[in-house]
């Protein structure tokens, strides 16, 4: 009994679970540009996304909530704790449209949530 109901939660996981298409109209090419930047800088090396990474800088995942031209200033400059990488205003671009489908497709910290009957939790 407990294969099978191990078999149908699974399947109820690796399926629906993760039928997830929120932020799906965000993920252009550029966007996806972007994605290949930030792993190209390593920023996980210091910023979190989606509360993964490092802690050295703030976490991205929602840092497009402070509006576009507060994230390019830091792109195109840097602080003096993140390095000026001399990025070409295409690769700021790509990566602000990446940090747009970020924002969209996730909440970090999550502090406020509704654990659901099968484990995972839903943002309130």
């Amino acid at each position: 009994m407990l294969v099978v109901f191990n078999i149908l939660y699974s399947s109820l996981v690796y399926t629906i679970g993760t039928d997830n298409t929120k932020g799906e109209s965000f993920y252009t090419e550029n966007a996806k540009r972007g994605q290949l930047l930030y792993q190209k800088y390593n920023c996980t090396a210091c910023h979190q996304l989606y509360g993964l990474g490092g802690y050295m800088g703030p976490d991205l995942t929602n840092v497009m909530a402070k509006g576009e031209p507060y994230t390019k200033v830091f792109l195109q400059y840097g602080t003096q704790r993140m390095p000026n990488f001399h990025m070409q205003e295409d690769e700021i671009n790509s990566l602000i449209a990446f940090l747009k489908y970020a924002d969209k497709t996730g909440t970090s910290p999550i502090k406020h949530f509704d654990v659901n009957r099968d484990g995972t939790i839903t943002p309130k």
